[in-house]
């Protein structure tokens, strides 16, 4: 049974995640927005204290843990814990907590299909001892977005390794990446079961970012447009290794891979839209509180749209914690994780809209409601727009049935 009360752990990284988001990511939130740049000053200061924020520190997997864990089902919580500390950091700042150093999108499925050995080699860059490095995720292309089953990159085998050819766009922190994990297909006749991941390291031959984004929100965010030209690839970056790959029809394809991390990250995407939405809420409702009159139309109105604003946040966080809690018990999450990520995008968009109907000229013009506002859209678009979410959930509604949708 989930609980709703945080045990003294999860209570405890919920009040240092929320003094961090206070005191480090609010005092540049503004300034790193008009920049469009996380200051490098304050990566390379937050990198060197060992602050393990990124949201793939928390143990985010569905991978099964060792039998000598010494752990229950219930006693696993890495995912919540997770959740709870992006709702913090979404509070604090979107744009900024997705440029944590870390591995970032590129983290899960390393975790929980990579062999030892590239666990070991890729994860193990990630120290406060080492300069700040990101990890990427790339899957997304000009004419797969949506569609994950229709992407085009290319890769050819060849002695030693594979040859990729193809363009990436909409990638997080692919340009700043010390490695991403491209997602191509070696046979575009067998669909999804053709597709493989691939560790693509920065500095490889015929890899390189082409472009980074202008964005509308999360400015501070790299958005990355990447392209493989005749890329050379050794084997031993096939994800997975060659085993759990070569023979056509076994072991999972690159496309399960795919699915698998956003049944991961799709909760922490709903958690940051959480926070997001928030921090909105707080600040609009402090303010209603102490600037306004306790009487007439405006207060009754402002009091109306505060109090949905409560209901539809608190609605969200229990959809994201019950995805999070059955990923840390070994359920499927998939119908969970897509409903979560459904409603807090677009609740969040909503949110910060009737913030900024009460607020009215006062959230206007560098205002942090107005930023939030423009932060929130992309949480209803990314890992999977609205209408997939939908989809996702309609088709485990029928599945029972034998009815696809």
């Amino acid at each position: 049974m989930i609980s709703f009360e945080l045990s003294p752990h999860q209570q405890q990284v919920k009040e240092v995640v929320h003094w961090f988001a206070q005191n480090e990511m609010r005092p540049i939130s503004m300034e790193a927005d008009k920049m469009a740049k996380v200051p490098d000053e304050w990566l390379e200061k937050i990198n060197k204290l060992g602050v393990q924020l990124n949201t793939s520190s928390f143990g985010l997997t569905n991978q099964k843990p060792e039998k000598d864990s010494g752990k229950s089902k219930s006693e696993r919580q890495g995912n919540r814990l997770a959740v709870i500390a992006t709702e913090e950091l979404g509070w604090g700042d979107p744009a900024i907590a997705l440029t944590l150093p870390g591995p970032g999108l590129g983290g899960p499925p390393v975790q929980s299909s990579g062999t030892p050995e590239q666990k070991q080699r890729f994860l193990s860059i990630f120290s406060k001892d080492e300069p700040p490095r990101w990890g990427a995720y790339a899957l997304t292309e000009p004419e797969a977005g949506s569609d994950v089953s229709g992407i085009r990159t290319t890769a050819k085998k060849t002695d030693g390794g594979y040859i990729l050819n193809g363009q990436k766009i909409f990638i997080t922190n692919g340009g700043r990446a010390s490695w991403v994990v491209v997602f191509a297909t070696v046979d575009r006749n067998l669909g999804r079961a053709g597709h493989r991941a691939f560790v693509v390291e920065k500095g490889t031959p015929g890899f390189s970012c082409t472009r980074l984004a202008h964005k509308m929100g999360i400015r501070a965010s790299e958005t990355a447009e990447l392209l493989l030209e005749d890329c050379f690839v050794p084997a031993e970056n096939l994800l997975g290794g060659k085993s759990f790959y070569e023979t056509r029809g076994s072991g999972p394809s690159g496309f399960r891979v795919a699915m698998k991390t956003f049944d991961n990250t799709r909760p922490l995407v709903a958690a940051m839209a959480i926070g997001i939405a928030r921090a909105a809420y707080e600040y609009t409702l402090d303010l209603v509180r102490t600037e306004y009159p306790k009487q007439g139309r405006f207060f009754h109105l402002a009091a109306e749209l505060l109090a949905q604003a409560e209901l539809d946040i608190e609605a969200a966080r229990l959809l994201t914690w019950e995805a999070a809690w059955k990923a840390d018990i070994g359920q499927p999450n998939a119908k969970e994780a897509a409903m979560c990520k459904a409603y807090s995008g677009k609740m969040a968009l909503d949110v910060c809209a009737k913030c900024l109907e009460l607020l009215g000229p006062v959230g206007l013009d560098e205002h942090i409601v107005e930023k939030l506002y423009r932060d929130a859209k992309i949480f209803d678009i990314f890992e999977g727009t609205n209408q997939v979410q939908k989809l996702i959930t309609a088709r485990h509604l029928y599945q029972p049935y034998g009815v696809r949708v």
